[in-house]
């Protein structure tokens, strides 16, 4: 895929869509584009939080650890990101990511990640917008699972 077709995807992720094309083509130039077959791990939950992963195509399952084996607690599309909240906390992985398909992901640094935030704060915004949505389906699932009980 040629560069600025990864900037054309990466404008579609809603958390880069306001940052200038320039700054995408430089993001995509120093990050990595990595294929996974369907089953394959990205990463595991208590891994160290070394990088972010922009959904390119495919889907992906975010698995966390119970008791009784691994429950699958959402599933990722194409122009998600996954794995911004290690690099945000500076804390190992909150769960295990497994490509539900064959996936293209391009792997941003932690490093470039944190200089883009600093550089955008429109960025760092729709982060946080991004992490209170799902605090706040957390919580939702949450009362749904206790209400159950």
């Amino acid at each position: 895929m040629l560069l600025k077709d990864e900037v054309g995807m990466l404008q579609r992720v809603p958390l880069f869509s306001a940052i200038e094309p320039t700054k995408l083509k430089l993001l995509a130039f120093t990050s990595d584009r990595v294929s996974y077959s369907a089953g394959q791990i990205l990463f595991r939950q208590g891994d160290e939080g070394d990088a972010a992963y922009v959904i390119l195509s495919g889907r992906a399952d975010i698995l966390v650890d119970s008791d009784s084996g691994p429950i699958k607690v959402a599933e990722l599309e194409p122009n998600s990101i996954v794995g911004e909240i290690a690099i945000l906390c500076n804390s190992s992985r909150t769960a295990t990511v497994r490509a539900a398909s064959p996936l293209e992901v391009l792997r941003i640094r932690k490093d470039h990640f944190l200089r883009l935030m600093r550089e955008f704060p429109e960025m760092t915004i729709e982060i946080l917008r991004v992490l209170a949505d799902r605090l706040s389906h957390t919580t939702a699932d949450l009362i749904d699972a206790r209400s159950a009980k």
